[in-house]
């Protein structure tokens, strides 16, 4: 139980420090929220549970195809935003056209031949 909440309170603090800088310098925010801190980090605990270089391997390997399909996200979010929709609104379409992608991808991946 103690390495579970070590992770998250890692995890945790991560997300607090990219929303509270966010408040006063919306950039640096944004880098920090922008780095793959959390897929380093999954890394990291994984690599000490499971110390396996194939397994880490299609881990790091599927995790650059997955972030592919959230990328869009990001760009339709402020477009919507500077077209006078509401956060929440804009922010759902913004995760539901992510599921999209997330599930078209799922789909496409393996008739290309990318293990995910």
């Amino acid at each position: 139980m103690v390495p579970f909440l070590l992770k998250s309170a890692v995890s945790g603090l991560l997300i607090a420090a990219a929303s509270t800088l966010a408040k006063r310098y919306p950039g640096i925010g944004a880098l920090v929220a922008s780095l793959p801190l959390v897929s380093v980090l999954g890394m990291m605990w994984l690599w000490h549970e499971k110390p396996d270089a194939a397994n880490m391997a299609a881990h790091a390997g599927a995790t650059f195809w997955y972030v592919l399909p959230s990328l869009p996200m990001f760009l339709l979010i402020p477009a919507l935003l500077r077209h006078g929709v509401g956060f929440w609104p804009a922010l759902a379409a913004g995760c539901a056209l992510t599921i999209a992608l997330y599930m078209a991808m799922t789909w496409l991946a393996p008739r290309f031949g990318l293990p995910l």
